[in-house]
């Protein structure tokens, strides 16, 4: 594994390459909302086996940087970090995937990016709201977090505002417009993302949906064996 940064305007991006064979097109995972791409540890030693593994840290995580300035969180920004790891490693498509926040981003990249996607893997993550009423629910929640984190966590309160909060619903409705295999994986017990998986799964054209039993929000983690095999199962198929 090797640790690389990136500079964007100013603003350090630090991700990891766990190297795998060269054949395939690598496999580029998000982190979720409060975490890093620590939180793949357990996971990518498997993974790599069979594809280069790129993890990654979002702004106001991990190692990267956390900008004073607000507007440096966003959605676009995140997608644009994406992208620029990918050229940085010299792949022009990837599997993209990732977990809560990164599986949302994951989205997000493909909409913005539809050809630089081979396959979608979306893990304890939703698409967003079509309801106006519940995306404000949505960000009020968001929000909170982010007065809870202001003084001890700027940059992950700064990103909750910017990243975490969502101001349309252009992810939602383009789930019909996913022209790529995705896999779909949910823990049994991540109550608050069922309904959105069950959706995601209805939606996207060529979507499977994989339960882990005894998981939670994060899955990987909580069932890291057969969320490996899972991934690995859909990947095979994934070029």
């Amino acid at each position: 594994m090797t640790t690389h940064t990136i500079d964007r305007d100013g603003v350090q991006i630090v991700y990891d390459v766990h190297p795998g064979p060269a054949d395939r097109t690598p496999l580029l995972l998000s982190h979720g909302y409060g975490a890093s791409r620590r939180m793949w540890d357990g996971n990518v030693d498997a993974l790599s086996t069979t594809r280069t593994i790129i993890t990654w840290d979002m702004r106001g995580h991990g190692d990267s940087a956390a900008p004073d300035d607000q507007s440096a969180y966003s959605h676009e920004a995140t997608v644009a970090d994406m992208a620029a790891i990918l050229d940085a490693v010299g792949a022009p498509t990837a599997a993209v995937g990732g977990l809560s926040l990164g599986g949302f981003m994951s989205l997000d990249f493909y909409r913005s990016h539809p050809q630089r996607a081979c396959c979608l893997l979306l893990f304890d993550t939703g698409p967003g709201f079509n309801s106006d009423a519940s995306r404000q629910r949505w960000n009020d929640y968001a929000m909170g977090l982010a007065e809870q984190q202001a003084t001890s966590a700027p940059g992950l309160a700064r990103a909750a505002r910017g990243m975490l909060a969502q101001q349309d619903a252009g992810v939602i409705r383009s789930l019909a417009d996913v022209r790529v295999p995705t896999l779909v994986l949910v823990g049994a017990d991540d109550e608050p993302f069922l309904a959105a998986a069950d959706y995601m799964a209805a939606t996207i054209p060529a979507a499977e949906k994989v339960v882990l039993d005894d998981a939670g929000h994060a899955a990987n983690i909580d069932q890291p064996k057969a969320f490996n095999d899972a991934v690995l199962a859909f990947l095979d198929r994934c070029r």
